[in-house]
């Protein structure tokens, strides 16, 4: 089955530094353009967890760990980031190109601009703003194997059919333009494994503030072009799905754990002088 996809311009991974990198057939990173940091993955009661800071714009980059084309339709609070439904895995999305990487910086609002994604109160939120709060808080990318091609016959000629009008075949997006800012790289090996924090096994206290969504930010140059791309089946062959709030939540959720420690009454072996009044 054919759909639209957008096939956004391959990064190659030139920062330093390890990753925080959730996925297997492709990883995952939240990067927070303001601070210039990949964001730490926290692992709580099943789920991959990030905090973000409010009114820091971030991407979601995405690299492909296969030997061959994929398609990721990739969900923001529970809405799609090429088309603004409310998000399908049947949808149209980004096409990666094997071993390669895209960094999807916002709201596409055309072939040629996106409108940046910021941390931002809930209420503020792109899907609260247009009807849809239920799910803010969330990060969702399917990811899809192209079907493979069967091998042309020699002598037959090559017939090129015409596809259906039907809403699900449609080309998938991919974008050619460079993208702002530094993107993540993986780590050495395969990308480093996401810090693991379980949760506290009390139950957790109430949130600290108020939770965060992600807003419709400023537009900026985001170049793409629609290209086809085949599903090898309707069922994603990988789901990843990153949560997220403000740290201070995550720590009174108990997916964070608090920084505080308790003194040490035996710090040192000996009694140094005092410094000088003076």
């Amino acid at each position: 089955m054919k759909r639209i996809g957008i096939l956004v311009g391959l990064l190659l991974c030139v920062a330093a530094g390890p990753a925080r990198a959730v996925g297997s057939l492709a990883d995952v990173i939240i990067y927070d353009r303001t601070s210039g940091a990949t964001l730490p993955v926290y692992h709580a009661d099943g789920s991959w967890y990030v905090a973000g800071r409010t009114g820091n714009e971030y991407e979601v980059h995405i690299r492909n760990n296969s030997g061959g084309d994929l398609l990721a339709v990739v969900s923001v609070d529970g809405v799609n980031v090429v088309t603004g439904q409310t998000a399908s895995t049947s949808q149209s999305g980004y096409v990666v190109g094997a071993s390669q990487s895209v960094s999807i910086q916002g709201w596409r609002k055309n072939l040629a601009h996106v409108a940046a994604f910021y941390f931002t109160d809930h209420s503020d939120a792109y899907a609260t703003r247009t009807g849809r709060p239920e799910e803010v808080g969330v990060i969702g990318v399917a990811v899809f194997r192209r079907k493979a091609q069967p091998p042309a016959e020699l002598g037959e000629p090559q017939v090129r059919r015409e596809a259906p009008d039907d809403d699900r075949l449609r080309p998938q997006a991919s974008y050619d333009g460079p993208a702002r800012g530094e993107s993540p790289s993986r780590s050495n090996g395969g990308g480093a494994e996401p810090s693991t924090e379980s949760a506290a096994q009390a139950a957790p206290p109430a949130v600290a503030e108020k939770s965060i969504g992600t807003g419709h930010g400023r537009s900026q140059t985001s170049h793409a072009r629609l290209v086809s791309f085949e599903r090898q089946s309707d069922t994603p062959n990988e789901v990843i799905v990153l949560r997220y709030d403000t740290r201070a939540n995550l720590v009174a959720r108990g997916v964070i754990r608090s920084e505080q420690r308790d003194p040490n009454p035996f710090p040192a072996r000996f009694v140094p002088d005092p410094p000088g009044r003076w």
